[in-house]
């Protein structure tokens, strides 16, 4: 089999690292967004499209997908929002498999030649074949294994970590490409839910074909789910379900800790790799990054964010019992479940106080400080009509800084409200998160060096709460901890990240 043929000159793609964007690296950013799709006999580059783009709020930063027809990849990608990217052209190869990708950079730097799928062709005794590879996650052993495989003559062409993953798998001896998967991700320490196209011959008609291919790993740091277009045969894999609803298709479950699936003729086989590991998926998925309209793992994210704010009202209720609010307001749109939640509990009016703007993009993954101090009063504007002479109970998904906070209190008072309490559907954020979400240094975090009143000094509220480590634990099904990874906020981490700890 020759090496496949790109439509978009994929090697050039990669020779544009000196027009680099590099952003700061230490700036809490939320991870990536992947999507997969496989059919038997019909195009699938519009399914994969429209899963990617319900998946925009993963990753803004750039987008790119690939589609083959397992001799060829027609590869697209670029900088920006996926009505950027694919303005002027939708991969127009007429394959039956493709990927998906959009991406902030939570290893590497911002460029170009980081932009995922990112694509290789690998030799073997049945005449080689190819690999597309798109990554949601973060690598603790990144720096090592990139330093064994420049050791072995591999000369890269990006800073990211997913390409030591895509090296690992096309340089692996293993007859097949499964194999040659699981093989490789025995070494990878860290964050990985993956979806790959490989193009492979098929040796018992010497046919050739484009798999979808879909991994998670064995902690299920990141989601990973699988979906049925109709009755056709025809699968999807993504980040999240609410990609599979844009698509138009069912969900079937999610992809285990540790396991491989991968869809082709044969229709759907599951692998495990060896490698076993307690379950530690991101609380994280439920406080903030994911859609109110996605399931992970068997619950629902909006329902999860109505608990958290149900038994924030009940935990308020105890600390501060002599406060009588008038309101209960929520910073829009990840904190609207708690409020609801909070209000149901608690039996206090929800009330619009802030309306936002939604041609801004989140304040708290954009890559400059004075941009996020500039974009706040752009995003969010007070409703003075629900603020003027009210006492405020104001919900919000976490406090990483204190910046974006103390601006939301400072639009607040200036619109009249005579109280100001901040409840806070998580715990106080005191250590940074290396599993596929790059935060700030811990000095950066306001509550690796402040105490909480500290805090509410500073931000300027009339009192603050923040949810119990453990009310957030039940509000996500999880009361004895031995599903989530909780480490942001004791920093005990369920890997060695003693390459990585800043």
């Amino acid at each position: 089999m020759k090496p496949a043929a790109s439509r978009s000159d994929v090697g050039a793609s990669y020779a544009s690292d000196s027009k680099q964007l590099q952003a700061p690296r230490y700036r809490w950013r939320e991870e990536c967004g992947v999507f997969g799709v496989w059919s038997g006999n019909r195009p699938v580059a519009d399914v994969c499209y429209l899963g990617l783009f319900a998946l925009q709020h993963r990753g803004q930063e750039s987008a790119g997908i690939a589609v083959s027809d397992g001799m060829h990849v027609d590869l697209e990608k670029g900088m920006g929002l996926m009505t950027d990217v694919f303005k002027t052209r939708v991969p127009s190869l007429k394959g039956h498999c493709a990927i998906g990708h959009v991406r902030y950079s939570t290893f590497g730097g911002t460029s170009f030649a980081n932009i995922q799928p990112i694509f290789a062709s690998f030799a073997s005794s049945s005449g080689g074949g190819f690999v597309c590879l798109a990554h949601n996650g973060s690598l603790v052993n990144a720096k090592k294994l990139r330093a064994q495989l420049e050791a072995r003559g591999c000369v890269f062409q990006s800073t990211s970590d997913s390409e030591s993953m895509l090296n690992l798998i096309v340089l692996n001896s293993a007859p097949t490409i499964e194999e040659k998967i699981l093989s490789s991700l025995e070494t990878v320490e860290g964050a990985y839910s993956l979806a790959l196209v490989a193009g492979v011959r098929d040796d018992a008609d010497n046919t050739h074909e484009a798999r979808l291919i879909g991994v998670r790993d064995p902690h299920g740091f990141r989601p990973l789910c699988l979906g049925r277009l109709g009755e056709r045969g025809e699968y999807v894999l993504a980040s999240e379900s609410c990609a599979l609803d844009a698509a138009g298709a069912e969900f079937v479950r999610d992809v285990q800790p540790g396991e491989m699936v991968v869809v082709s003729r044969k229709g759907i086989r599951s692998f495990f790799l060896r490698k076993k590991a307690r379950p530690a998926s991101c609380v994280f998925e439920y406080i903030y990054f994911a859609r109110p309209d996605s399931t992970i793992d068997g619950l629902n994210v909006w329902q999860a964010r109505y608990r958290m704010g149900r038994q924030l009202a009940r935990e308020f209720r105890e600390g501060y019992p002599g406060v009588a609010p008038d309101a209960v307001v929520p910073v829009p749109d990840t904190g609207i479940a708690a409020a609801i939640g909070f209000s149901a509990e608690s039996g206090v009016p929800y009330a619009e106080g802030l309306i936002k703007n939604r041609y801004v993009g989140r304040t708290f993954i954009l890559p400059e400080q004075n941009v996020r101090r500039s974009t706040v009063g752009m995003k969010l504007n007070p409703l003075r009509e629900n603020l003027k002479d009210r006492k405020v109970i104001l919900i919000d998904d976490s406090i990483v800084r204190g910046t974006t906070s103390a601006r939301l209190i400072n639009l607040l008072r200036k619109a009249g409200a005579a109280e100001i309490h901040m409840c806070v559907s998580s715990p106080p954020i005191t250590h940074p998160c290396y599993y596929g979400i790059d935060t700030s240094i811990r000095k950066e975090l306001i509550a690796a060096v402040s105490t909480v009143e500290e805090i509410h000094k500073t931000i300027g509220t009339d009192s603050l709460h923040y949810l119990t480590l453990r009310g957030l634990l039940e509000s996500v099904n999880d009361a004895e901890g031995e599903k989530m990874c909780t480490s942001c906020f004791h920093g005990r981490y369920p890997t060695d990240v003693t390459e990585v700890a800043l």
